[in-house]
């Protein structure tokens, strides 16, 4: 199954994780801790979601290449949002096969 990592350090990482996690919540399943989340993405790709002390990190998971590029999508375009104090304007992400 295709995944993707992707993170970036920030001293708002378990802030970050709550606020997207209630976020996804309205419209798929989550299920989270102010460490800890995974939302069901649409397509069958689950985002996994981490904050340990300063570091926030992603990992996308798919069926196949094209809901791992809709969940990164998804992911991507919230924290950039979400974390607009970082200006941050996009993630880099890699992608392997497991």
């Amino acid at each position: 199954m295709p995944k993707a990592p992707s993170g970036f350090t920030t001293e708002r990482a378990s802030r970050y994780l709550q606020r997207m996690s209630k976020h996804f919540a309205h419209k798929v399943a989550v299920e989270y801790t102010e460490t800890d989340a995974v939302a069901a993405m649409p397509g069958g790709a689950p985002a996994r979601m981490v904050a340990y002390g300063d570091r926030r990190c992603f990992v996308v998971e798919a069926p196949d290449a094209e809901a791992l590029r809709r969940g990164k999508d998804i992911v991507e375009s919230h924290i950039v949002r979400f974390a607009f104090r970082e200006e941050r304007k996009a993630l880099v992400w890699s992608e392997s096969e497991d």
